[in-house]
């Protein structure tokens, strides 16, 4: 009932969109592109493909640009830890951070201080790669890696987190707690769309796994990237 209630909602969403008072013409302008869908849906949106990793090399440190705003003095990884903290770090010169607080939504953690933070991509750039990317422009890559554009492409979580999940897809890896599979499901998929990336089989079957069970609701909201 609810699933049947939401996919008749979906398209009044839509077009009501535009009607919305958004901050800014960047604002508007994502409002307008704005794709909502269910997660069952969204999986016929994905293109399925084998995995190439050939030509990959990984790039150590992130190669973090100047960020959103050039004049911050922040890098990407910097703002990123700015706009998801509970509690606002100290920012000195050189956008040092100090203090503050963050919680790493995929094992529950909280943190003091952004020492034991990662900013990952929620689709890795070795996954990218595999899924697509290897055929992308210098320009491409960068703006992949440093992408704001969308709340779910980078998030700030626990450096053990992170190193567990390394470059897994879900059918390796999900989030500790159960209750965040859904959510965490949801920012892959809506990022492979968003960058037009593809999935493999087996990907696919996990997903849907879930789409068929405990994530049947789940809304996914997402912009394609721009080309």
């Amino acid at each position: 009932m609810l699933t049947s209630l939401l996919r008749g909602l979906l398209p009044l969403v839509l077009a009501t969109a535009p009607f919305l008072a958004p901050a800014s013409a960047h604002a508007a302008e994502r409002v307008r592109a704005s794709e909502v869908v269910l997660l069952p849906d969204a999986l016929g949106r994905l293109t399925v493909a084998d995995e190439v990793r050939d030509g990959y090399t990984p790039a150590d440190p992130t190669p973090w640009n100047s960020g959103l705003d050039p004049d911050d003095g922040c890098d990407t990884r910097a703002e990123v830890l700015l706009a998801e903290a509970v509690e606002a770090p100290g920012v000195g010169p050189g956008c040092a951070l100090t203090g503050g607080a963050w919680v790493s939504y995929y094992d529950g953690q909280r943190v003091d201080g952004p020492d034991r933070l990662d900013v990952v991509h929620t689709v890795q750039p070795a996954e990218a790669w595999d899924s697509g990317a290897r055929t992308w422009t210098a320009a491409r890559h960068e703006a992949y890696a440093n992408d704001q554009g969308a709340e779910a492409s980078l998030a700030a979580v626990t450096a053990r987190s992170a190193r567990t999940r390394a470059d897994q897809d879900p059918t390796h890896w999900l989030p500790p707690a159960q209750d965040r599979y859904c959510r965490y499901l949801s920012e892959w998929i809506g990022t492979k769309l968003r960058w037009d990336l593809t999935v493999d089989k087996a990907e696919l079957e996990t997903l849907k796994t879930f789409a068929d069970g405990p994530c049947e609701e789940t809304v996914i909201v997402y912009t394609p990237a721009p080309a």
